[in-house]
């Protein structure tokens, strides 16, 4: 399994230390060319290669650490999202009406068709998604949701290989409704710092 982080700001690089600190390789790609973002990623951990966009979307499961206006140019990149993977770590700061009143994953879903879509990463401030997430005992959470229940699967997968507990929401219209970031309305368990112990 590859990985690519798309976006290389405070969430990507929050991300990406996840990553580095379990010595799992990731691409990460911007809008800036790879060697723009080579001594950040270098700073990071040596399992952090930049890539261009193009390149970076050869991996099977991309995250979008993007801001949310970007994410159709970045669907645009391929002819076909058929056998991906694509992880919805962005928030929407825009008003409900101008995602045809969807929540912002399930209005993001619809430029990456036939990609396995799902909501996650994204309910964290970057300074605690970039921190170990053991501790005491536990496991910091991370909220899962997808209206393609085989989709949540891996990317749980993925989570518990990074360290974090991820809990399931349901599909994105109802439990990830929860963890979804608009403009004036909050989901509830947005900035929920929350923790599973060990079982």
């Amino acid at each position: 399994m590859s990985y690519a982080i798309v976006g290389f700001g405070k969430i990507g690089q929050a991300i990406a230390h996840a990553f580095a600190r379990k010595n799992i390789k990731v691409a990460v790609a911007s809008r800036r060319p790879p060697e723009a973002l080579a001594p950040q990623a270098r700073a990071i951990g040596p399992t952090v290669v930049t890539k261009s966009l193009r390149d970076a979307l050869e991996a099977d499961t991309i995250i979008l650490a993007i801001p949310f206006g970007e994410h159709r140019e970045v669907a645009k990149a391929l002819p076909s999202w058929e056998g991906k993977t694509v992880i919805d770590a962005m928030n929407a700061l825009v008003p409900l009406e101008e995602l045809d009143g969807l929540p912002s994953s399930a209005f993001a879903a619809k430029s990456f068709t036939s990609a396995k879509f799902v909501k996650g990463f994204n309910h964290l401030i970057a300074a605690t998604l970039a921190a170990d997430p053991v501790v005491e005992g536990g496991h910091r959470v991370v909220f899962l949701s997808s209206d393609d229940e085989n989709a949540i699967a891996p990317v749980a997968d993925l989570a518990k290989q990074l360290g974090f507990a991820p809990v399931k929401l349901g599909k994105l219209n109802e439990g990830g409704a929860l963890v979804h970031a608009r403009r004036h309305t909050w989901g509830q368990l947005i900035f929920q710092d929350l923790f599973k112990k060990e079982q």
